[in-house]
């Protein structure tokens, strides 16, 4: 004689729903669902389904995996993303504005425009210039700004948006030290020297380099640097000591975050890429160093005064 074993009580309902003994979905409790989240075990309705690498998950799990997962990042450490790139619109926003009102606004090219023989006891002039354009050439600043829209989102997504804007300043620091080194003391250090041309010559050249890591540079935007590189000398008007300053800054700048990039998730590669901040450090040290040495040669300790 054989007896039938007990059957095992049904599962307590989760999340409470229709029909005791019924497994019902935590997010909707008036669905019955017998299919459970490979992660939490929870059941889970067709809605809240979400197709995992074996079976399902629910949302919830979903959502904390997204939140716990590691953040891609590009080989310089800069999160790897398509977001809008705003320290490059702050820039042109800035240009534009300071543009605007140096119409409006008695002096303020003078105020803000690099002037070598003041650049020692006016040291924020080395950057300001940077922002300024001549007022009487509205292609002076529609090509810069042209320039910056189209290189700029780019570098900013590669480098970072805080690595990017240390870099443009940087590379405009170095195309007012290149007025500095490159132009004589009279007249050019009594000229007002105006224009984000250094910063973009800069940024160029800084774009050249990483390309040079990937192997190939278009022709097309070396005879664009060249073309303008050689302008200043059949147009008058033109601080192409500024040109140069800013493209060697950014040529340095470029192979030392070639030097220190790194990509993956390694230890070793985090190492190199803790180096970019020191490398940029050490290049604004450089800039500094030589724009005193230089200023204290021609004028001695009056330049500070």
């Amino acid at each position: 004689m054989s007896t039938t074993p007990p059957s095992s009580p049904p599962p307590a309902p989760v999340g409470g729903g229709e029909g005791a003994g019924q497994p019902t979905c935590p997010r909707h409790p008036d669905r019955v669902s017998y299919i459970r989240c490979q992660r939490c075990d929870r059941p889970v309705c067709p809605d809240c389904q979400r197709p995992a690498a074996v079976g399902v998950q629910c949302v919830d799990c979903v959502r904390e995996g997204a939140r716990n997962a590691p953040t891609p990042r590009t080989r310089f450490g800069a999160p790897a993303t398509t977001g809008t790139p705003y320290v490059t619109y702050t820039l042109v926003g800035l240009c534009v504005a300071v543009y605007l009102g140096q119409w409006t606004v008695p002096g303020l090219t003078e105020r803000l425009s690099f002037v070598g023989v003041l650049a020692g006891s006016e040291p924020w002039r080395f950057v300001t210039t940077a922002f300024v354009h001549s007022p009487s050439s509205l292609l002076h600043i529609l090509f810069n700004m042209y320039i910056l829209w189209s290189f700029g989102p780019v570098l900013e997504r590669t480098l970072g948006a805080a690595k990017f804007l240390v870099t443009y300043l940087l590379c405009a620091i170095g195309g007012s030290l290149g007025v500095l080194l490159l132009a004589a003391p009279r007249p050019g250090w009594f000229t007002h020297v105006v224009g984000a041309s250094g910063a973009i010559f800069g940024l160029l050249l800084l774009y050249v380099v990483l390309l040079l890591r990937r192997g190939h540079v278009p022709t097309s935007l070396l005879v664009m640097i060249g073309i303008n590189l050689a302008l200043p000398f059949f147009v008058g008007g033109i601080a192409w000591q500024a040109h140069v300053g800013g493209a060697v800054t950014g040529a340095v700048v470029g192979g030392l975050l070639w030097l220190a990039s790194s990509p993956g998730r390694t230890a070793e590669a985090a190492r190199r890429r803790r180096l970019i901040w020191p490398a940029l450090g050490l290049v604004a040290l450089v800039l500094v160093g030589l724009s005193v040495l230089r200023l204290v040669q021609v004028m001695g300790p009056a330049a500070f005064a």
